[in-house]
């Protein structure tokens, strides 16, 4: 067979290799998805109340290749809840000394 089908056989050995790779790393595969809307929700929410910087600029500062799905700033609780590939994530700022926190229950986003 691989002399016959030389790239088939590669093909084939190449989808095996990532199936094995994948399933050793399954565990942070998992906790993928977590990480956009974390990380989206916490750096906003400390460029935000604890640098104080526009609202604007920490837009821009917390852009990723992968897109939010849902993003909601809220000013009066400086609380930050962002989703990203289906996972739901918030910050909130606690005080000038700690500043912001991920929130164990996340926040449900407005309807936009």
């Amino acid at each position: 067979m691989i002399r016959r089908r030389p790239f088939s056989a590669l093909l084939l050995l190449i989808l095996l290799l990532l199936a094995a790779l994948g399933w050793q790393n399954r565990a942070h595969l998992q906790a993928f998805p977590d990480i956009i809307g974390a990380y989206s929700a916490k750096e906003y929410c400390s460029c935000r109340y604890v640098a104080n910087n526009p609202a604007q600029y920490c837009e821009a500062y917390v852009a990723q290749y992968v897109p939010l799905s849902g993003f909601f700033d809220d000013v009066a609780h400086r609380r930050v809840t962002a989703r990203g590939l289906g996972r739901t994530q918030s910050a909130q700022w606690l005080n000038p000394r700690q500043g912001c926190q991920l929130l164990a229950e996340p926040t449900v986003l407005p309807p936009s």
